[in-house]
């Protein structure tokens, strides 16, 4: 049974507010070396790993990482929150995750009860069970239950999913369009992106099964993340789903995660998603 009666707790988010508890944890060896035996790192070559490390233990310094709802935080779990958080920026310059301190662990799902805007700009009073929440310049929570269910190739992370939120709102509020490199054609991004949200909508609201968690289906934001946590946990089902969405995604993380893996043109024999999951993270 997943626990749902947590209440999010504003005062649990302090360091946000005073800037403090930065670089309380070094990196834990044994959670370190448990967390690249996961599927979600396979393939990472010597050198990569070594960037991974030191991005890792940069965000670790960098933050504060603040256990919540009774929860005490030890250097392992950030080791390990760490690690997954630094995957998608392995290639890109260090201060994607800039301008905002703290990450707040509660044991499991927490309950959000709050206001929240629709796209049509419409404000809504909400109360429901999260497993992850990412607000814009303020701190990162995470259900630690939710943690440990990520990396294991299943197309679910949270801590990717929270994470690739604070990409997503580099430019803003989160809408399924991070700041785009050099190179990258704008148009081309929203053609993709456009498509394959307009296509899942339509399955999930037609009651099909569909190999990408319905959830992708709540907003843009969340169908880049969803997708997001597909490109590095179950690259081949992304690939198979949402080609185009795939290309663009390797260009904006400047990695292949397909060709990481050996798994292009793999069909049936590659592990698949477990169906059912839809957790709420936002």
């Amino acid at each position: 049974m997943r626990d749902t009666g947590t209440r999010l707790n504003p005062l649990d988010l302090l360091a946000s507010l005073f800037d403090s508890g930065r670089g309380a944890y070094a990196l834990d060896e044994a959670a370190w070396r448990a967390a690249l035996a996961l599927p979600v790192f396979a393939g990472l070559d010597a050198e990569e790993l070594s960037r991974l490390r030191g991005l890792a233990q940069g965000l670790l310094a960098d933050k504060a990482f603040s256990g919540a709802g009774g929860l005490e935080m030890d250097a392992a779990m950030a080791t390990t929150i760490a690690a997954f958080a630094v995957l998608p920026v392995l290639e890109l310059e260090e201060n994607w995750y800039a301008g905002w301190v703290e990450v707040v662990v509660y044991p499991g799902e927490f309950i959000f009860d709050g206001e929240q805007m629709d796209e049509t700009g419409v404000v809504h009073h909400v109360r429901h069970a999260r497993s992850g929440e990412a607000m814009a310049g303020g701190p990162l929570v995470l259900s630690w239950q939710d943690v440990e269910w990520s990396g294991r190739g299943e197309g679910f992370n949270v801590v990717i999913h929270e994470f690739t939120h604070k990409l997503d709102m580099r430019n803003g509020e989160a809408n399924g369009r991070p700041p785009l490199h050099a190179g990258m054609d704008p148009a081309a991004w929203a053609l993709a992106w456009q498509a394959a949200y307009d296509d899942l909508c339509r399955r999930v609201d037609g009651g099909e099964d569909t190999q990408i968690d319905p959830y992708a289906s709540e907003s843009p934001a969340e169908f880049f993340a969803v997708l997001s946590e597909y490109f590095f946990e179950a690259p081949h089902v992304l690939h198979a789903e949402y080609p185009a969405v795939y290309r663009q995604l390797a260009q904006f993380y400047r990695q292949d995660t397909l060709a990481r893996r050996g798994q292009a043109g793999i069909g049936d024999n590659a592990a698949q998603p477990q169906q059912g999951m839809g957790y709420e993270r936002t």
